[in-house]
Protein backbone atom coordinates (compact mmCIF):
# COMPACT_ATOMS: atom_id res chain seq x y z
CA UNK A 1 0.00 0.00 0.00
CA UNK A 2 1.53 3.52 -0.68
CA UNK A 3 1.44 6.14 1.43
CA UNK A 4 2.26 10.04 1.12
CA UNK A 5 3.67 12.40 3.95
CA UNK A 6 3.99 15.53 3.24
CA UNK A 7 6.05 18.10 5.67
CA UNK A 8 7.73 21.25 5.55
CA UNK A 9 4.20 23.53 5.85
CA UNK A 10 4.03 26.37 8.21
CA UNK A 11 3.44 30.14 8.50
CA UNK A 12 5.16 32.54 6.40
CA UNK A 13 5.61 35.89 6.17
CA UNK A 14 4.12 37.41 2.15
CA UNK A 15 7.23 37.28 0.44
CA UNK A 16 8.89 34.84 2.19
CA UNK A 17 9.73 31.17 1.46
CA UNK A 18 9.05 27.44 2.06
CA UNK A 19 10.07 24.34 1.23
CA UNK A 20 7.45 21.10 0.88
CA UNK A 21 8.00 17.73 0.93
CA UNK A 22 6.38 14.24 0.10
CA UNK A 23 8.34 11.30 1.17
CA UNK A 24 6.23 7.85 -0.73
CA UNK A 25 6.44 4.75 1.10
CA UNK A 26 5.22 0.90 0.20
CA UNK A 27 6.27 1.42 -3.40
CA UNK A 28 8.62 3.62 -5.55
CA UNK A 29 7.27 5.90 -7.11
CA UNK A 30 10.17 6.71 -9.96
CA UNK A 31 8.30 5.92 -12.63
CA UNK A 32 5.48 7.27 -11.94
CA UNK A 33 3.38 10.88 -12.32
CA UNK A 34 3.43 13.06 -9.13
CA UNK A 35 1.54 16.64 -8.40
CA UNK A 36 0.66 19.04 -5.89
CA UNK A 37 -2.48 20.59 -4.91
CA UNK A 38 -3.96 22.85 -2.64
CA UNK A 39 -7.15 23.36 -0.96
CA UNK A 40 -8.22 26.75 0.83
CA UNK A 41 -10.93 27.14 3.33
CA UNK A 42 -14.60 26.60 1.16
CA UNK A 43 -12.82 25.79 -2.21
CA UNK A 44 -11.88 23.05 -4.38
CA UNK A 45 -8.97 21.39 -4.61
CA UNK A 46 -6.59 23.31 -6.93
CA UNK A 47 -3.90 21.82 -9.69
CA UNK A 48 -0.54 23.68 -8.44
CA UNK A 49 2.55 21.84 -10.24
CA UNK A 50 3.22 18.13 -11.61
CA UNK A 51 6.47 16.18 -12.69
CA UNK A 52 6.32 13.68 -14.96
CA UNK A 53 8.39 10.28 -14.86
CA UNK A 54 10.62 11.93 -17.21
CA UNK A 55 11.04 14.68 -15.48
CA UNK A 56 8.91 17.19 -17.72
CA UNK A 57 6.97 19.78 -15.20
CA UNK A 58 3.68 21.93 -15.50
CA UNK A 59 2.37 24.72 -13.50
CA UNK A 60 -0.55 26.43 -13.04
CA UNK A 61 -1.05 29.94 -14.34
CA UNK A 62 -0.66 31.17 -10.51
CA UNK A 63 2.67 29.77 -9.38
CA UNK A 64 4.64 29.68 -12.81
CA UNK A 65 8.02 31.26 -12.18
CA UNK A 66 7.75 31.39 -8.12
CA UNK A 67 7.10 27.45 -7.47
CA UNK A 68 9.05 24.43 -8.59
CA UNK A 69 8.50 21.47 -8.30
CA UNK A 70 11.16 18.68 -8.00
CA UNK A 71 11.70 14.96 -7.65
CA UNK A 72 14.54 12.53 -6.21
CA UNK A 73 13.58 9.42 -7.44
CA UNK A 74 16.67 7.50 -5.08
CA UNK A 75 14.78 9.25 -1.54
CA UNK A 76 11.09 8.48 -3.40
CA UNK A 77 10.59 12.10 -2.72
CA UNK A 78 8.99 15.12 -4.56
CA UNK A 79 9.55 18.66 -3.23
CA UNK A 80 7.91 22.26 -3.87
CA UNK A 81 10.14 24.83 -3.59
CA UNK A 82 7.30 28.33 -3.06
CA UNK A 83 9.48 31.23 -3.44
CA UNK A 84 7.79 35.08 -3.18
CA UNK A 85 4.55 33.96 -1.39
CA UNK A 86 0.91 35.73 -1.35
CA UNK A 87 -1.49 35.48 1.28
CA UNK A 88 -3.61 33.68 -1.43
CA UNK A 89 -0.91 30.81 -1.60
CA UNK A 90 -2.86 29.65 1.71
CA UNK A 91 -4.31 26.76 1.76
CA UNK A 92 -3.72 22.81 2.44
CA UNK A 93 -1.29 21.81 0.21
CA UNK A 94 -1.52 17.97 -0.54
CA UNK A 95 1.07 15.69 -2.32
CA UNK A 96 -0.12 13.00 -5.12
CA UNK A 97 0.44 10.23 -7.15
CA UNK A 98 -0.88 8.65 -10.41
CA UNK A 99 -1.21 4.59 -10.17
CA UNK A 100 -0.01 4.62 -13.89
CA UNK A 101 3.26 3.33 -14.92
CA UNK A 102 5.25 5.35 -17.66
CA UNK A 103 2.02 7.02 -18.52
CA UNK A 104 1.99 9.90 -21.49
CA UNK A 105 -0.10 12.16 -19.89
CA UNK A 106 0.83 15.05 -17.23
CA UNK A 107 -3.00 16.24 -15.68
CA UNK A 108 -3.97 18.80 -13.76
CA UNK A 109 -7.68 16.81 -12.68
CA UNK A 110 -7.48 15.65 -8.75
CA UNK A 111 -9.28 12.85 -10.45
CA UNK A 112 -6.32 11.56 -12.30
CA UNK A 113 -3.77 10.70 -8.91
CA UNK A 114 -4.83 7.29 -7.35
CA UNK A 115 -2.86 8.10 -4.04
CA UNK A 116 -2.84 11.40 -1.63
CA UNK A 117 -1.37 12.71 1.39
CA UNK A 118 -3.09 13.97 4.09
CA UNK A 119 -1.79 17.33 3.85
CA UNK A 120 0.35 20.12 5.03
CA UNK A 121 -1.09 23.84 6.54
CA UNK A 122 1.28 26.71 4.44
CA UNK A 123 0.10 29.92 5.59
CA UNK A 124 1.31 33.32 4.54
CA UNK A 125 0.18 36.40 6.19
CA UNK A 126 -0.19 39.66 4.81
Amino acid sequence: QVQLVESGGGLVQAGGSLRLSCTASGRTLSNNAMAWFRQAPGAERDFVASIHWSGRTDYADSVKGRFTISRDKAKNTVNLQMNSLLPEDTAVYYCAADASLLASALARTPTAYDYWGQGTQVTVSS
